[in-house]
């Protein structure tokens, strides 16, 4: 199948077709399938518009320094949130890269983005970047003044299997000069992130005898 046929396959209604397009083109990609890529993330067709982030998540390492570039310069919403949402797809793909210091740079200016939706898929992609984002999250935790913000950063913070994350949470929900809303999503993620550190250690436990 040409390049173009698996394309027009991104539009699909079918979606177990669109992924396999998905994988096929991240697979057989060439010099011009990234710029394509991201020429659609301001699509007005949003299955189509959510297939190239997907692929765009799929080619993983190497469609990372567009996506930054494009989340830094783009003055389309939309645009900039397609970027953080592919970035996130790519943690998702490949748990075990290391994500450049630009892109961490890049998702951390957008955190105070005036577009709700981006700043909220720029804390979800950090989350999903794991203990690399997680300086970020901890600092912005303290600093921002969105209550918004707060409580999304209070969620990915719940789903890090790691002390430091647990000690930001701690935290959070014993300062009293915090609105009890967010001391109660602390605790909340507290909970959460004591299950997740537990699963994770019972897994490790295994992966090690």
């Amino acid at each position: 199948m040409s390049m173009d046929a698996l394309f027009e396959q991104l539009r699909h209604p079918n979606p177990h077709l669109r992924e396999e397009a998905i994988w096929r083109i991240a697979e057989s990609r060439d010099e011009t399938t990234i710029p394509r890529l991201m020429s659609l993330l301001g699509e007005e067709d949003v299955v189509y518009r959510r297939a190239a982030v997907k692929t765009l998540g799929a080619i993983g390492l190497p469609a990372v320094n567009p996506l930054v570039e494009t989340l830094k310069t783009s003055d389309n919403p939309v645009v900039r949130a397609s970027c953080g949402k592919a970035l996130a797809q790519v943690a998702v793909n490949y748990p075990d890269i290391t994500f450049p210091e630009e892109a961490l740079a890049g998702l951390k200016a957008c955190i105070e983005d005036p577009n709700p939706v981006v700043h909220l898929v720029s804390i979800m992609a950090l989350g999903e970047m794991g203990t690399q984002g997680l300086d970020i999250l901890t600092e912005s935790l303290q600093t921002t003044e969105n209550p918004s913000v707060a409580m999304a950063v209070i969620n990915a913070l719940g789903s890090i299997p790691d002390q430091r994350a647990m000690d930001a949470l701690c935290a959070l929900s014993q300062d009293e000069s915090k609105d009890e809303m967010l001391r109660e999503a602390a605790r909340s993620a507290t909970s959460r992130l004591e299950q997740v550190i537990k699963f994770k250690q019972v897994n490790d436990a295994r992966f090690n005898r």
